[in-house]
């Protein structure tokens, strides 16, 4: 099949109207879907959604690379890899399937005993994995254990991509821990390696975490983690650790910016909340919703920088708006045909963004949104499917498309595949969230942060 003929020569249609958003919501409750309609070749919507997670699921599941279990950086359905590349599994991908498995057990897309069955395959992989102070690398070889080199530097400990790894594993951890004598094996081998993160190592004697450290190179990439971005997360594990814990400091002085972190800005009537960095007129691309907010509960989160609930779901709506508003004047841009993040493109790899675009979509984008903008997502994800197989194939829609330039390729990454599962899974029953804030290690981290969440009682 000529792929990039078919796309080159498909007829491509305008968005259609729809449902009138307005702006400055601010509200903490769960936003209430009307109207929502599914495509014809669904019962329903429920079953509907069971699709985008299931398809979007098998990624790690049918996916997953072999010996490891663990998420492959890229799937290219046209077999285009680059060199030494189709073994190699990503860290903070991983976390995000991980948190997939669980959802997928619980929904029934595969049985408990499958599901414990893979995670012993992860779990004992990982231990045997290259750590540095307890903390993986961003690429691993799955054969092997060994570290790939994001780059020449970043031959070492990823304490991002590691975090977002400990989460996905400790939401498991939580579902596993009063099972059966086979899941309790799991749940504390988990426990074991969350116990071996040296978070406090990652602070290097200073007021704020590092993304990396490397044997050869120390702290050579110096990249201190200071927000807004995608990172929030690993400072609430690092607060939370019970063997290496972080100096509450550090997220105050540090992630926090000592209180300059927080913005004045609005964009189409909503507040940024946070400043985001790089993009503090609009916002960044929406995997910063995303990523650190699988497991952590925006609902009823605060503290003295931020309504986390509203920051989300702000930052959702004016992605969505921009989108809406089209002010390029993009083709097929409109509300039920929206998400700028971080994907490939036409121009290679973008961290795409309002005002930072090149007229690519990235469902993962609107579809992973899915608890802050639900009726906005669903009549993307209905549109998205209606648009035909020329966007979609074995793990639900590709990565990104293009009806300015008529393009796609049929190509997944992990760390877009495979938000959507996890996220929608929250959308629907919190599930993910649940337990999560449930850890009691979560809850004291919180607390030492100085962040209290109606999810822990607090």
């Amino acid at each position: 099949m000529n792929f990039a003929a078919i796309a080159g020569t498909m007829l491509f249609g305008a968005c259609s109207g729809g449902h009138e958003t307005t702006g400055g919501d601010n509200s903490t409750d769960k936003p209430v879907v009307e109207n929502t309609t599914y495509p014809s070749d669904f019962n329903s919507e429920d079953e509907f959604l069971d699709y985008l997670q299931k398809s979007t699921f098998d990624y790690i599941w049918d996916g997953g690379e072999p010996n490891s279990g663990l998420a492959p950086e890229r799937i290219h359905l046209d077999g285009d890899y680059p060199e030494n590349d189709k073994n190699i599994v990503t860290t903070g991908g991983s976390g995000f399937g991980i948190a997939g498995i669980v959802a997928a057990m619980d929904r029934g897309f595969i049985t408990r005993e499958e599901g414990t069955a893979r995670l012993r395959k992860i779990v004992d992989f990982l231990g045997s994995a290259d750590r540095y102070h307890g903390v993986w690398s961003h690429w691993i070889d799955g054969n092997t254990g060994k570290t790939k080199p994001f780059g020449q530097k970043d031959n070492g400990g990823d304490l991002v991509e590691s975090s977002f790894l400990m989460s996905g594993l400790l939401i498991a951890r939580e579902y596993l821990k009063d099972g059966n004598d086979t899941e309790k094996g799991v749940a504390a081998d988990i426990d074991k390696l969350w116990r071996e993160m040296e978070y406090d190592w990652y602070q290097n004697g200073k007021d704020v975490l590092y993304w990396h450290w490397s044997p050869d190179y120390a702290w050579e990439m110096n990249f201190p983690l200071e927000g807004y971005n995608e990172c929030l997360i690993t400072y609430v594990l690092g607060a939370a650790s019970p063997t290496h814990p972080i100096n509450p400091e550090a997220w105050h002085k540090g992630w926090n910016r000592s209180g300059n972190i927080v913005s004045d800005k609005q964009a189409y009537g909503y507040p940024l909340v946070l400043k985001h960095n790089g993009a503090e007129e609009m916002g960044g691309p929406l995997f910063w919703a995303h990523y650190s907010w699988i497991a952590l509960d925006p609902r009823g989160l605060k503290d003295q920088y931020a309504d986390y609930w509203q920051l989300n779901r702000n930052h959702a709506l004016i992605n969505y708006n921009y989108c809406k508003a089209n002010p390029k004047g993009f083709k097929g841009y409109g509300e039920d045909c929206w998400g700028l993040t971080a994907s490939y493109s036409t121009r290679g790899y973008m961290a795409h963004r309002p005002g930072e675009d090149v007229g690519v979509i990235t469902p993962t984008a609107a579809l992973s949104s899915m608890p802050y903008t639900p009726e906005e997502s669903l009549r993307a994800a209905k549109h998205f499917y209606e648009m035909g197989s020329w966007i979609r194939g074995k793990y639900g829609f590709y990565d990104a498309f293009s009806e300015q330039d008529k393009w796609t390729l049929p190509r997944y990454l992990a760390i877009d595949q495979l938000t959507i599962a996890p996220m929608i899974e929250n959308h629907r029953s919190g599930l993910l969230w649940r337990l999560f804030m449930g850890a009691p290690e979560v809850q004291e981290g919180l607390k030492k942060l100085g962040i209290t969440s109606t999810a822990t009682n607090d």
